[in-house]
Formats: C-alpha cells, sequence, structure tokens
C-alpha cells in the first residue's frame, strides 16, 4: 500500500472519531435546562400582607357646641390632659347675659303665681261667704250671685296652674341659659394626649350642620392602646380570624418589628370613589377591607397616622412536604400542554364553562433523566414553598425552575439538571 494512501486512511480515521465524539458530546447537552429541588419537610407560615396606618384605640375630636370667639385657650398640641381639665374657652359674654334674662324671667314667673294663688284665695273666701248667706237667706244672694261666685273659683285655679307651668317653662329657660354658658369651657372627655390642635385665640368656633361638618377644635387621644389599621384584599379576607398575631413594620422605626393580634374585621368592604357616587368605572377596581391590629405594648414615642405594613400569620404547619411555589404549574387534563399565558381570563372562565378544558395542578419529577408530570394536592403557601398534601414522597426530585422552562416542559421531555455552583438551594426548613 502506498504512503499517501495509508495517510488517508488514518486522516479519516482521526476525522471519523472526531465526529463521533463530536455527536457523543452533542447528545449530552441535549435537553431542557432545569433546576431539581428535593421534596422535603419544612416548617411553613402562611401570612396577609396588608399596608395601612397607626391609630390610638381611642380618639375623641372635640367640637364646639355653641359659636363664639376664643378666648383662652389653655394647652399646646402634645400635653397630657387628664380627663374633665379645661382646655379652652369660648366668649361667654352674650350667654351670660342669656343666663341673667332667664332668671329675671323666672322671678316674674314666680310673681304672678304667686298672685294667681292670691286671687284664689279671695276668690274662694268671697264664694264661701256667698254660700253661708244663701243658706241662711235665699234673699240676700241670689243664685246668679252663686254662680259667679263659683267660677270665680274656678277660673283662679286655671290660672294658678297656668302661673305654675309658666314657673316651670321659666325654669327651663334657665337651665338652658346655664347649660349653654357651661359649654363656653370646653374639657377634656378622657385621659389622653392632645395630638391636633386646629385652632388659635381669637380664632371662631362654628358649630356643625347638616350640610356643614362645623369645626374641629383639637383632638384628645389616648396613646397607651394604639393599632394597626390595614386594608387587605378581599381573597384574603376569610382566612383571617379574630385573634391572629401578626408583625407590624412601621416606616418611622425601620430596624424594629412590632408584634399584634386582629381584634376587628370589617363587614363591608372600602369602595372606590366610583363606587360611592354612582359613577361607571372604566376598569375592575380591588375590593379591599380594613382590619385592625392591636399592638402589643405600644412604645410611648409612637404616633398616630404613621405608615405601616404587616403580615397576619393565617396558619402554620410544622415538619410538612413541601416545594417550592415555583414549581407548581398547571397543564390540561389528558394533553397535559402548557397554557398560554396570552389567553384571556374571559376566555379561560368560557372555556371552563362550556367543559372545554379541565385544568390540572401539578409538577414535574424527574426520573431518569425525563420530566414527569405529576397531580398534587397542595395546601398553605409559606413564603417560598406550598405545603403538600398529597401527590408526592419525601425525597422527589421536582423541577423547580427557571419560569420559562417550567411553563414549556412537556410529559416525557428530556431535561438535564443545572451545575451547582454553591450550596444546595434546598433549605432545611422556612419561617416567614
Amino acid at each position: 500500500m502506498k504512503r499517501r494512501t495509508k495517510v488517508g486512511l488514518v486522516v479519516g480515521a482521526v476525522v471519523l472519531v472526531g465526529i463521533i465524539g463530536a455527536l457523543a458530546a452533542g447528545g449530552g447537552e441535549r435537553g431542557v435546562e432545569v433546576r431539581v429541588e428535593a421534596v422535603q419537610p419544612r416548617d411553613l407560615v402562611a401570612t396577609v400582607t396588608g399596608n395601612g396606618w397607626i391609630r390610638p384605640h381611642l380618639a375623641v375630636e372635640i367640637q364646639a357646641d355653641i359659636m363664639g370667639r376664643i378666648t383662652d385657650l389653655w394647652v399646646r398640641e402634645g400635653d397630657s390632659v387628664t380627663r374633665g381639665q379645661e382646655l379652652l374657652r369660648i366668649d361667654p359674654t352674650q350667654y351670660e347675659a342669656l343666663v341673667a334674662r332667664a332668671k329675671a324671667a323666672v322671678s316674674e314667673a314666680l310673681a304672678r303665681q304667686a298672685q294667681a294663688r292670691a286671687n284664689l284665695i279671695q276668690a274662694e273666701r268671697s264664694f264661701q261667704r256667698a254660700e253661708a248667706l244663701a243658706q241662711r237667706d235665699t234673699g240676700f244672694v241670689s243664685r246668679q250671685q252663686l254662680e259667679e261666685a263659683e267660677t270665680q273659683v274656678l277660673v283662679n285655679r286655671e290660672l294658678v296652674t297656668a302661673a305654675e307651668h309658666s314657673v316651670a317653662q321659666a325654669r327651663a329657660a334657665l337651665k338652658e341659659a346655664e347649660d349653654q354658658l357651661a359649654k363656653t369651657t370646653i374639657s377634656s372627655p378622657i385621659d389622653g394626649v392632645v395630638t391636633r390642635l386646629n385652632v388659635e385665640e381669637g380664632e371662631t368656633a362654628i358649630v356643625g350642620t347638616m350640610n356643614n361638618p362645623g369645626s374641629l377644635l383639637l383632638t384628645v387621644s389616648d396613646l397607651s392602646v394604639m393599632e394597626a389599621v390595614v386594608r387587605v384584599d378581599e381573597t384574603d379576607v376569610p382566612h383571617i380570624e379574630l385573634g391572629d398575631s401578626a408583625s407590624i413594620q412601621i416606616d418611622a422605626f425601620p430596624r424594629r418589628t412590632f408584634t399584634g393580634r386582629v381584634v376587628e374585621i370589617a363587614h363591608s368592604s372600602v369602595r372606590p370613589p366610583e363606587s360611592m357616587t354612582g359613577a361607571p368605572s372604566s376598569q375592575s377596581q380591588a375590593v379591599d377591607f380594613e382590619v385592625v391590629i392591636r399592638l402589643d405594648d405600644p412604645p410611648p414615642v409612637l404616633r398616630p397616622d404613621l405608615s405601616a405594613t404587616s403580615e397576619i400569620v393565617t396558619d402554620q404547619r410544622a415538619g410538612v412536604l413541601s416545594i417550592p411555589i415555583i414549581a407548581l404549574t398547571v397543564r390540561e387534563s389528558g394533553e397535559l400542554e402548557a397554557i398560554p399565558q396570552e389567553s384571556s381570563e374571559a376566555q379561560a372562565a368560557a372555556d371552563a364553562a362550556s367543559g372545554q378544558r379541565k385544568d390540572v395542578e401539578g409538577v414535574f419529577v424527574l426520573r431518569d433523566g425525563t420530566a414527569h408530570f405529576v397531580p398534587v394536592e397542595v395546601g398553605i403557601a409559606g413564603a417560598e414553598h406550598f405545603e403538600i398534601l398529597s401527590g408526592l414522597a419525601e425525597g422527589d426530585s421536582v423541577v423547580a425552575g427557571p419560569y420559562e422552562a417550567i411553563r414549556n416542559l412537556t410529559e416525557g421531555a428530556i431535561v438535564r439538571v443545572m451545575r451547582q455552583t454553591g450550596a444546595s438551594n434546598a433549605p432545611a426548613g422556612e419561617t416567614n
């Protein structure tokens, strides 16, 4: 065999070996690259998040019951006050005059009452004399005179009754005038702190009416009991119960976490302005409900109206099998194909109503290098993991990412596991 032929055979063999090696290497790199995590027990905590503000449990907004100029103001914002302590005074001049007038009216009514009683006594005596004379001799007093004397008695009795009513009316007017005068001095209804002061000396206090709420003078709050009022989505309200514990983050105290418990759950939603006025809304509005959380041991520096965010603990599970939230996906029963993200909610609802599609929740389990869809039943959701009620066993390897890979993964697809450059991404526990 010629040398040139031998060289050609050697070169061809090298090339063939190279091609086979390339194909082998290419076959090893086939399939979708995914992350895998083992099903294992974890401690899960389900929470509901809401945003809101801080308020005192008891806050009294003080308004004026009478109209007048404020002549004295004895407190400032931030002052501590006690129940019954005088806060301010409205000019009492005209109300003092009304009291004096009412007292004079009472005196006048009493004088008329005394006069009416005297007239009654005189009429009764006249009737008694006439009646005595008539009994002795009918010639001294005629029947008409006797009847007139009796009528005078009845008339004077009614005049006495009217005078008594006049006295009662005058005394009621005096009491009203004195009450109006007393309202010129406003006292604190509770022990607390003046958290808002809206007036100064010399300003005029205005009484509220049906169309005018009147002037708010000041607010006294009991800061010993503080609450967080948060708004949560309507889908989360059924999971919240009275007494649930919560953690509260207040923007003004970024390095501190407050604790508390749910004491009130609203029975009606916080309606958007469109629904209050009856105007049509261009798009669906979120429906929120207010939840009140009472803080444990609030510090004295806490102020009303501070912004707050709370996490309400609705359920807890210890040592339950769990999977990453991202691992849970939905497929159509029978076909097990990814549901397109662009399908509208209306179309999905129509398909479900017509029975054209039945969605199944499940995960992809890795077996011998291929992904197999396994339906599962999930329980509560923690911060990053779902509780598994059925469908999986401890130690099963589930596809846990990336999201696009899980979205497009199909039954029996060949997959390859991403190389882990750091520590395992499957923590032994979870605490929210």
